[in-house]
């Protein structure tokens, strides 16, 4: 157990690299109960998240829909990256990390408080994420037949309030799932219920390399206040369009993208048998030097990967400083893996 934004949380139930390949195989559970719900509700909530997200949530036209963005300060740096689902009208619902949800509430109720907007922390509420290509499988056999269609029939990046279940087609591994969020006391219930069907119980340490092999940015170490979206490899979640929205962060965003001297969030793969890891030196010829940002040896690939932040460039071959040796590792668009599948 270690500590994790302030819960004690499994590194792994065993093993890590047997869960791991439950999920990318057939399926794994995931309690995620430490990340924090916050209901956004009023008939200005969808007013204050177009102001709160750089990504904008007037996309979300329909009932369940859900939305990836971060959430910055006035520098454009990351306050947080979270998932927004508009649940119905003017309801929305924020999904925020462990480690920053008390920081991330304070300042949404800031942003609100002005705007008549209620802010709810859904404490009530346990998480859990069944992830792989059968785990959509094993959800809809545990609930009735309308139930299990309504949920086989939800597209990707969509929730639905199914009973007391509010069942998303999200996750953090890179394979198909659900997340459910239901009352924190039926948690275990459908804990056991999934483990007796054969879905493997999986900790932190599978998690992490299932999304870094996914090429998902973890916050705190991929990104942070201190670094923007256009520097994190994720420009594609700030909408840029209506030009007149004037979200938090947008002045100094747009500086830094005419500057056009971002550094790059690049995947890596070693090419020699070592495992890189956060924090070390990349030596990138011609162009300067970088770091690694999350390193792990993927079980999937059997070779180290990596997330790092590189000078502006095009170069395609780096140097990793491992235990003060400079290896060779080769410069390649994330994802790594998705749906089972090597990319690289």
């Amino acid at each position: 157990m270690v500590d994790f934004g302030g819960w004690d949380m499994p590194l792994s139930y065993g093993s890590q690299i047997e869960e791991h390949h439950s999920v990318r195989q057939h399926a794994g559970l995931f309690d995620v109960s430490h990340m924090r719900a916050l209901d956004v509700s009023g008939a200005r909530a969808g007013e204050c998240l177009r102001l709160l997200l750089a990504n904008d949530v007037a996309r979300l036209k329909d009932p369940g829909k859900a939305l990836y963005s971060c959430m910055l300060n006035e520098a454009a740096g990351i306050l947080d990256d979270l998932i927004v689902y508009r649940l119905a009208g003017d309801h929305f619902r924020l999904v925020v990390n462990a480690g920053t949800a008390d920081k991330d509430e304070a300042w949404t109720r800031g942003q609100a408080a002005p705007l008549d907007v209620r802010i709810v922390a859904r404490t009530d509420q346990a998480l859990l994420a069944v992830q792989g290509p059968q785990a959509r499988a094993h959800v809809a056999a545990l609930l009735s037949p309308p139930d299990a269609a309504r949920a086989l029939n939800l597209d990707v990046f969509v929730g639905a309030q199914i009973g007391d279940w509010f069942i998303a087609r999200t996750g953090y591994t890179g394979e198909d799932g659900f997340e459910i969020m239901l009352p924190a006391e039926a948690a275990e219930e459908l804990w056991r219920a999934l483990t007796a069907r054969g879905v493997r119980c999986c900790g932190l340490g599978a998690r992490d390399t299932l999304r870094l092999e996914a090429g998902m940015n973890l916050y705190g170490l991929d990104m942070d206040e201190h670094t923007h979206p256009l520097e994190s490899g994720l420009e594609w979640t700030v909408a840029w369009d209506p030009p007149e929205r004037a979200f938090i962060g947008r002045v100094a965003l747009e500086r830094l993208r005419a500057a056009g001297t971002v550094r790059r969030l690049c995947g890596l793969v070693l090419e020699e048998r070592a495992v890189m890891r956060a924090h070390q030196r990349v030596i990138v010829p011609g162009e300067g030097e970088g770091q690694v940002t999350s390193g792990t040896f993927s079980p999937t690939l059997s070779r180290s990967i990596a997330l790092a932040r590189l000078p502006p460039g095009q170069a395609r071959e780096v140097q990793v400083e491992v235990r003060g040796k400079l290896l060779p590792a080769r410069v390649v668009r994330p994802p790594f893996v998705r749906h089972g599948r090597a990319l690289i």
